[in-house]
């Protein structure tokens, strides 16, 4: 169901798809973040044995009675302190959406799905 609100000029629809991908695109900026997990829908199955990117790819948004609730499969940064990667990632993604559509997320649910470990330069 698309997040709505309205202008002046009539009502203004926003897909949960587009919120996604900028929760995505906003969430990959952060440092520690190594990369999305796929979460259990079929797009990110099938983005993933194509090859295809997709920003919106570890996140599922919700819109609840209560308010917008956002959920992000991450896997971190072997080396990172989660809390603050799990906080900084929060903290982005609730900056985005505030900024760029000017809705608040009431809820940013984090689960971390691995640790990655960097490949030695060399």
């Amino acid at each position: 169901m698309p997040s709505t609100f309205e202008t002046q000029l009539g009502k203004v629809f926003i897909a949960d798809e587009v919120i996604a991908n900028a929760a995505g695109i906003a969430a990959l900026d952060c440092y520690g973040l190594a990369d999305m997990a796929p979460r259990k829908g079929m797009r990110d199955s099938l983005s993933g044995l194509l090859n295809r990117e997709y920003p919106g790819r570890g996140v599922e948004v919700r819109n609840r009675s209560d308010g917008l609730e956002i959920e992000l499969s991450i896997i971190v940064s072997y080396g990172t302190r989660i809390p603050e990667v799990a906080e900084n990632l929060r903290e982005k993604v609730r900056y985005t959406l505030e900024e760029t559509f000017g809705i608040q997320a009431e809820r940013i649910n984090i689960h971390v799905q691995g640790v990655k470990v960097a490949k030695p330069q060399g």
